[in-house]
């Protein structure tokens, strides 16, 4: 694809970006109601190891090798145990907080990133992107409200998946360049088992599941596997700065999801700090893009 991509490219890859947060909005939604019935570990597990085996089939079918060396490389390894961090303290979040909290939190990602970008690899940030990184960050606080009543000590795990994720980001740009996309979703969704396979082995209480976990669990694997190639998608059709942005679309999902679904209410202070991580996410990236 060129510098620039042509306005329809840019369009589909909007769009997919779209489908995509909406995806992973509802797979969040499974897998709150699916800890109803079994332990949050084991359904991590059993979504890894489906995910897992879907892109195995992807990666031979593309006649590519299933355990690249550079699987074992410095950055990759890196790279998984921050993925294994991210999904293992977010999936907590989701099942232990309100979806709508945990989302907004989430979308602190890019504003980490951007800030780690500057800090490990030397990449150029003024004052206004670190100023927007900053009203983005107080954000985040007006959410977690340390110090004053209603703060939990849970919404801290929120914090720790995200800067998990963060640091997924940053090491896949060391990620060594040999490695498609359907190899980096089959360690991906691997490293994913693992978190699963973690939490089980700590809380125990493993289950046959019934017909009803069952049905949430095939839905959190195929709506999982449908926003992950559409991730992908979206950020192989068009530029990935106008494609970027829409990636907020995720917390509108989520918000309306917790409200129709779980009965949240959030209140002023997160939506003001949704609102504050928002549009200094979105200025960092506009920044980005004229930079």
């Amino acid at each position: 694809m060129t510098s620039k991509a042509p306005r329809s490219a840019n369009l589909r890859g909007s769009l997919w970006m779209v489908a995509a947060m909406a995806g992973f909005a509802v797979e969040d939604m499974f897998l709150k109601s699916v800890t109803a019935h079994i332990p949050l570990g084991q359904a991590l597990l059993i979504f890894g190891l489906a995910g897992t085996a879907f892109f195995a089939v992807l990666t031979k079918g593309a006649g590519e090798t299933l355990l690249h060396p550079a699987l074992l490389s410095r950055p990759l390894l890196i790279r998984s145990s921050f993925e294994v961090a991210g999904r293992l303290f977010y999936s907590l979040a989701v099942a232990l907080t309100p979806l709508s909290t945990a989302s907004a939190i989430l979308q602190a990602t890019p504003l980490v990133v951007v800030a780690g970008a500057a800090l490990l690899f030397g990449e150029r940030v003024g004052w206004r992107r670190w100023a927007a990184i900053t009203v983005g960050f107080a954000g985040v606080l007006l959410i977690l409200r340390p110090g004053v009543e209603g703060f939990t000590l849970l919404s801290l795990v929120t914090v720790a998946g995200m800067l998990g994720f963060a640091g997924r980001d940053l090491a896949t740009r060391a990620a060594p360049p040999a490695l498609s996309n359907r190899q980096l979703g089959l360690i991906g969704m691997a490293m994913l088992a693992v978190a699963g396979a973690i939490i089980l082995a700590v809380t125990g209480g493993a289950r046959m599941p019934d017909p009803r976990a069952l049905a949430l669990l095939a839905g959190m694997t195929v709506f999982g596997i449908f926003a992950y190639n559409a991730l992908t998608l979206a950020m192989r059709t068009g530029e990935v700065s106008v494609v970027t942005p829409f990636r907020y679309t995720r917390l509108v999902f989520a918000m309306l999801i917790g409200i129709l679904v779980f009965h949240e209410r959030p209140d002023a202070l997160t939506l003001a700090g949704s609102a504050l991580i928002v549009a200094s996410g979105l200025y960092t990236l506009t920044r980005s893009r004229r930079a």
